[in-house]
């Protein structure tokens, strides 16, 4: 599993530095779909390209929001208008090819009704839910400014962590440990939104 890991960032490594930002738009944008694209394996080797003087951190930031933002208002608008009986079709017939089952796909409506708005910017953190919780956000018809706001607010943030971990890990560390890396970040991500949801019922 380290070598598949150590072999992705590698190519991504060397897609990003070819592609320069415009790559780090796209590959953003599709992690903010259904496509299972982790985040992790596009900033964490702009970071590395950061250390090298090839990127910069200010337009790397723009590159990963603006693109995180695309991705995730054309998976709000999908879901605003085709509906929900149009998404479950897809999600049945297609789910699998994408990694996508239908108990993830609820997980992440779940997740939606019960936190709130708010869920926008903490699914940032969470791997699968943010690839799926611009869709219970189009089904409710959430204010579209409120949607882009939270979805930048987190993107910047996890953005900025990823970028600066591949920065300080350097290309060897980031390539030789990145799936301890990944599973450190899940756990750390983890922790952040349950301390959240605790403090959150607390103060209720």
């Amino acid at each position: 599993m380290a070598g598949i890991f150590t072999q992705i960032a590698e190519y991504l490594i060397m897609t990003i530095g070819t592609l320069g930002y415009p790559g780090i738009f796209v590959l953003m944008a599709i992690e903010s779909t259904i496509f299972p694209l982790p985040s992790e394996l596009v900033l964490i080797p702009a970071g590395v390209l950061m250390q090298r003087g090839e990127l910069s951190l200010i337009p790397i930031i723009v590159a990963s929001c603006l693109g995180s933002l695309f991705g995730a208002l054309v998976m709000y608008y999908l879901s605003l208008y085709l509906g929900r009986k149009a998404i479950d079709l897809l999600v049945v017939k297609y789910g699998k090819f994408l990694f996508l089952t239908e108990d993830s796909f609820l997980k992440a409506e779940l997740f939606f009704k019960k936190h709130g708005e708010i869920t926008i910017f903490l699914s940032r953190l969470l791997p699968f839910i943010r690839h799926l919780i611009s869709i219970p956000a189009g089904f409710s018809k959430m204010n579209v400014f409120k949607f882009s706001l939270y979805t930048l607010l987190g993107a910047a943030f996890w953005s900025i962590i990823l970028v600066y971990l591949g920065y300080f890990l350097g290309q060897a560390a980031a390539l030789n440990n990145l799936s301890l890396v990944i599973t450190t970040l899940i756990i750390l991500s983890a922790i952040i939104v349950s301390l959240y949801i605790f403090m959150k019922r607390k103060k209720d």
